[in-house]
């Protein structure tokens, strides 16, 4: 009699599944305890294990949404006997333990909020002789990505492969050591003082180049540390590959012009972080009531205190002198006038924060992220610059940790360096405003009665409506603006 496998309870508030991805196709035959599917709710993903042994037979479909009890497949009884898989394992166990450990890495405990990653990509092959401290793969949560490295010298043995979804804890792979059962000598035991295991292989940054513009690795001379392809490897690739004339054969120039406008489509899997930051924004549309109001500020006060200073203060503080200090600092004045705006809604509560953590919207390789300047109202100019760099930089490296973005008060978003005219933002929970900043204008306006040519910067504050009256929302924008047309305020706090 078949085996009936049905969508396990896995959480109060979760009513149903979607079916994801099989792993196994109908009429295969399965193990115990095998991997057959893999189902996806709106909170998490989970694994589907095999009961018994037999033939599969596969009730629901890839992208079919069945309820918790629904029939996902059956299990027929088959002849087939699980002994030689059996067998193979233990003539394999004694190979991997005779003569060296075997060491089992695991997906490390990386936040406190993540309780599963995405296995991006693999640096090495199955198979392939590892070093102690070299990356192996990388990770992707939903907040951040994470590097992997081995924690010893030997040969790899993968055992999550690249877009599992794997909670912590879960076996990614294993490390065997330089000496086999035979005790001849393998490649896991490396030559002294050899260090080319990094040669060809990618930074995170400059694999994800690389992959965007076609061009494989193998192509590309890296120039950092043991052979190692940077970002401006891959960037330098690039330009490499368009000045390259391809050779034209001649019945290639035969062939209709149309080809050259090719209709082709590429579908790509979404990634952890995008899946999550698309799940935010849509929640924030629908569970708050957002609201943008506008004004500009003359540019030109500030402009001319930093033609005037940029030299001396670079030369000072070994960093530029930007508009984002004057705009954060002018934002942490203007939240200690109006605290609403820097406030957060928590069930029936509304919680005030006494301090100004800023988050800055940075544009990052695999997406938006938002690094968080901590205590940013008792920071210098000089501090501000030099932590919007260092956190800048971090986002581009896909380096920022868990703890660098989260636990902000209130955004700032440079819409502007991308050439924006003017937007309405979207708030970043559980905060309950967002500052928009946009390029800059010169425009005629009217100045003492005579019309002058001036640098305009359109501003947007979008916020909750529920914490944040019109009087707050559009008074902490004139005071911003006040702020920035007269930078002595700034240093006077007034």
């Amino acid at each position: 009699m078949a085996l009936e496998i049905k969508v396990p309870v896995v959480g109060e508030s979760i009513s149903e599944v979607t079916v994801a991805r099989w792993n196994k196709k109908d009429g295969d035959f399965v193990n115990a305890d095998e991997l057959l599917c893999e189902l996806e709710s709106d909170k998490a993903t989970f694994e589907l294990n095999a009961e018994t042994a037999g033939i599969l037979r596969i009730k629901a479909k890839e992208g079919e949404t069945v309820v918790i009890g629904g029939l996902l497949c059956e299990i027929e009884p088959s002849g087939k006997s699980e002994a030689k898989p059996k067998e193979a394992a233990k003539e394999e166990a004694p190979a991997q333990t005779s003569g060296s450990s075997v060491i089992e890495m695991k997906v490390p405990t990386v936040g406190e909020s993540i309780s599963e990653v995405t296995l991006a990509r693999w640096f090495k092959k199955n198979g392939e002789a590892v070093a102690a401290e070299e990356v192996l793969c990388e990770l992707e949560s939903d907040k951040a990505t994470f590097e992997l490295t081995a924690e010893a010298s030997g040969t790899l043995e993968i055992i999550a492969q690249e877009g599992a979804v794997l909670p912590i804890g879960a076996a990614i792979c294993k490390i065997s050591g330089a000496v086999a059962k035979s005790g001849a000598k393998t490649a896991a035991a490396p030559v002294a003082g050899n260090t080319d295991y990094a040669k060809g292989h990618t930074s995170p940054a400059a694999g994800k180049i690389l992959a965007e513009k076609g061009i494989t690795p193998t192509a590309v001379a890296g120039t950092g540390k043991d052979g190692r392809i940077t970002k401006e490897d891959a960037l330098n690739a690039e330009a490499v590959k368009k000045e390259s004339a391809p050779v034209v054969k001649p019945t290639e120039a035969a062939k209709p012009a149309a080809q050259s406008g090719a209709r082709s489509q590429r579908r790509e899997k979404m990634t952890s972080l995008r899946k999550t930051v698309s799940r935010r924004l849509v929640a924030v549309k629908n569970e708050t009531a957002m609201l943008t109001t506008f004004n500009e500020v003359d540019m030109k006060p500030i402009m001319d205190l930093r033609a005037k200073y940029k030299d001396q203060f670079k030369d000072k503080y070994q960093v530029g002198l930007g508009f984002m200090s004057f705009f954060t600092k002018a934002c942490c004045l203007a939240l200690r006038e109006f605290p609403a705006v820097n406030a957060y809604i928590e069930g029936e509560e509304i919680v005030y924060n006494d301090f100004c953590d800023v988050s800055i919207a940075v544009s990052a390789p695999k997406g938006l992220v938002v690094p968080v300047i901590r205590n940013a109202e008792s920071m210098s100019f000089d501090q501000i610059e030099k932590e919007v760099v260092r956190l800048a930089g971090r986002a581009r490296d896909n380096k920022l940790t868990i703890d660098e973005m989260t636990g902000g008060t209130f955004t700032i978003t440079n819409g502007g360096i991308f050439g924006s005219m003017l937007s309405t933002p979207i708030i970043n929970a559980p905060q309950s405003a967002i500052l928009g900043m946009h390029n800059i204008v010169e425009r005629p306006v009217a100045v003492g009665g005579q019309v002058v040519i001036r640098p305009i910067m359109y501003v947007a504050l979008s916020y909750d409506h529920r914490i944040i009256d019109g009087r707050e929302s559009v008074g902490f924008l004139v005071r911003v603006k006040q702020l920035l047309e007269d930078p002595s305020r700034l240093l006077l706090g007034i």
